[in-house]
Parts: C-alpha cells; structure tokens; sequence
C-alpha cells in the first residue's frame, strides 16, 4: 500500500471513530453504548497502526534516498576521469575517517588489516574531534574509536523517534565538549508586579520584590549499551549497509535509558527527571481515570506566560491518549484533534501539541499521567556524542559493538511544567 494510500485509510478510520462515538447519546441504552465503544476503541488500533506504517514508510523512503546519493557518489567516484582532473585528485584527496572507520569494522576490528597512513587517521579523528565527541578510555582491543559524524546523527535520530526527552524540539537542550558541572541559575518571578508611582514618592525598598534566585547543577551521568553482537560475515558483507544497522540499534538501546533517566531519573545519581521534578497541578477524582473538566484544570494552573512558549505542550503515555480520544468538552467536542501528516502537522489536545512518552505512568491509582507546560524550562545537558567500542576477542569471530552516552537533566522552574495525578483510592 502506498503512502497516499495508507494517508486515505487514516483519515477514513478517524471519520468512522467519531461516527461511533457521535452515536452515543444520552438516550442510548447501555448495550448500544458499550457495542459503539468496543468499536471506537477497534478502529483506533487499526488507526495506530496505520499511522506507524506511515511513519515507517517515511523513514524508509528517507534512508532509501540516502543510500541513493552515496550511491550517486560512488559512481561518480569511479568514473573515468582526465590526466589533470587526475592530478587536481592527488593533490587534494584525503583518507577519510569514516572510510577508514568502516573498513576497521569489516576486518573484524583488526588494526592490522590496515595501512599506517590508515591507522594514524583512525586515531587521529578520535584526538582532533573532541568538541564534538567524547573519548572512550579501552584497550586498543576492545575499540576506542568515535563514530563518524553521519553514524552519530543516526543514532541521536533513534533516540529521539524512542522517546521524546532527547529531541531539542522539546526540551532545551545545552551540549558541551567536557563533563564539567553546570550551574543553571533559576528564579520564578511571575507572581511579581509594577507599582503605581506617586509622584514625589520615593521608590520603596524592603526588600519585598527583590528577584529570589536559586541554582541546580547540571552533571553528566554515563549510560551505555549492552553488547550489540554481530557476525563478521554480516560486518564484510554489507558494509554500505551497517551505518543504518548500528544507528538504528544503538540508538535504541541509547534512547530507552535516555527518555527514561530524563522522564522519571529520582535526581539521585540520575537527571531529575520532569515528571519527578514537575509540581501539582489537578488530582483527579478517580483512580484510573480522567475526565476533560480535569485536563481543562490541569493546563489552566500553569501561568499563561508559560502556556504561551513555542515549547509549551502536553505529555502522556500512549495508553492515556487512547482514553483521551473519547473525551469531550461540555459543548460536545473533542478534545484531542487529528493532525495531518501530509501538511506535517500534528495532532493536539485543547489546540496544544502533545508528546507520547511511554516512560511516563499509565492510568492506575495515584500515578502522574500527564504533564503539561513550557518544556523549554527542562533543560537537557549532552556532553558530546555517543561513543561506541568494538571487541572482537570476547564474541570471536563475531563482533561486539557497544555504544555509550553523557547527559543530565533538570527542571529550571518547577512552576513551568505541572502533573495530573489520579486519585490515591
């Protein structure tokens, strides 16, 4: 089925959705009601799905374009060319670190299988690049050697399709080449006001509106990988084609632990988490369950410069949206509206964006599921880029790659971004 296609049926299971619910009337029995729910709640699974093939199909066609123009370059590479266009190449042409890189993987992470002049570019991408990435401390076995640029995109790329905390669209996000502690200076000074002026007064000063600061310190916590293990027949066989692999694995495994430790991390050893760090903004009256009077409560007890900010949005659990899908507001809408895909333009919650972050509580007795405010005060400190290191001897004569990561966050004002909690019983 072809995108265009798949983009139809969507909008099509959205229109027979609200069909469903649209029956449901104060009238209608309860049998009715309960058949018409059982079929809403059908045809948003399907939805669900079509809408993951849509973005799956969107970013196959995006990797597919990619291995289309290195393809591109590398016949352009290997076309016949003139003796001065020859010259002008040995002139100007360097071993590139990446080139370099991926052929020490295809031999199995074997130094040996490489020039001099390849094995001083290795080391020296590490040593030359540390503004943009951080180096590993192994053994000249186990690895050592940064990913090239292209491979560090991919994998940041997968943790932010994992979850939404590492995407700078979200958060803010501050990244240095070191791990030194940040002190990040707050002040909440919403609740203050000018004063009429009355001439030939003087200007009061107790002390009463001074600016009250405060500090949080930005560290940088290590994360890794386990092992992604692989074979070396699949390293020399399709080596235009392990960029993709690594990225998507590494990113993975990277992105779980990072949209955890930043969604729910105590602040103990681990970021503050901007669940944990967030404050009360409704309790709901039941235990597992909200109602669109308390969501209308919740996004209203966050100060309306904040409700203001670009960054400002919602944030639940996949679980929550699908109850919030049949809510309503007291004139008979719906609160959450499709996006369109084709416009780019994504759904929202009371004409707010929303994140789904499956790291946060489902609905259960006295959990936090769902956020709302300015996410630009949740700052994400990344130290550099993710680092892999490749062993051979433990797995031989498969190969082990592992990938790392430094980061922090922390809440800069906790009045920004607040929590609807469900009742405790």
């Amino acid at each position: 089925m072809s995108l265009k296609d798949l983009q139809e049926k969507r909008g099509r299971l959205v229109a027979q959705a609200r069909e469903a619910l649209n029956e449901i009337t104060a009238n209608t029995d309860e049998a009715r009601s309960a058949e018409l729910d059982a079929r809403h709640d059908t045809i948003m699974v399907d939805f669900d799905k079509v809408e993951k093939l849509i973005e799956r199909e969107q970013k196959l066609a995006a990797i597919e374009k990619r291995f289309e123009d290195r393809a591109a370059e590398e016949r352009a590479k290997k076309r016949p060319v003139s003796d001065g266009e020859a010259r002008g190449q040995e002139d100007g042409d360097k071993t590139e670190y990446r080139d370099v890189f991926y052929k020490f993987i295809a031999s199995g992470a074997e130094l040996g299988d490489l020039s001099s002049e390849e094995r001083a570019v290795l080391k020296a991408g590490v040593q030359s690049t540390k503004e943009f990435r951080t180096q590993t401390t192994g053994t000249a076995s186990a690895g050592g050697y940064t990913v090239p640029v292209e491979l560090a995109n991919i994998i940041i790329q997968s943790m932010k399709d994992w979850g939404p905390m590492y995407d700078a669209d979200v958060a803010t996000v501050i990244t240095t080449s070191s791990g030194n502690v940040i002190n990040l200076p707050t002040v909440d000074d919403t609740s203050k006001t000018g004063a009429k002026h009355t001439e030939g007064a003087a200007i009061a000063d107790d002390g009463s509106q001074d600016a009250v600061f405060g500090n949080k310190e930005l560290s940088a916590y290590v994360y890794d990988t386990e092992f992604v293990k692989f074979s070396m027949e699949l390293a020399a066989d399709s080596i235009f084609n392990m960029e993709s692999l690594l990225g998507s694995l590494l990113g993975e495994r990277l992105g779980r632990i990072a949209n955890r430790e930043l969604t729910i991390g105590d602040g103990t050893g681990d970021p503050n988490g901007v669940a944990t760090a967030s404050s009360l903004g409704k309790t709901a009256a039941a235990t597992a369950a909200i109602t669109s009077d308390e969501i209308i409560d919740l996004l209203h007890s966050v100060n309306a410069a904040y409700r203001r900010s670009p960054k400002a949005r919602f944030m639940f659990a996949d679980a929550t949206l699908a109850a919030i899908r049949k809510l309503r507001d007291g004139d008979g809408n719906y609160l959450w509206s499709m996006g369109d895909v084709q416009k780019s333009e994504p759904g929202t919650l009371l004409g707010y964006r929303y994140s789904i972050n499956d790291d946060m509580d489902a609905l259960a007795a006295a959990k936090k599921v769902m956020l709302f405010g300015d996410f630009s005060k949740y700052f994400v400190r990344k130290v550099g880029s993710p680092v892999i290191g490749v062993m051979r001897e433990r797995f031989w004569p498969d190969l082990g790659i592992a990938g790392l990561i430094r980061f922090d966050g922390e809440l800069g004002d906790t009045a920004a971004i607040k929590h609807l909690i469900t009742a405790a019983s």
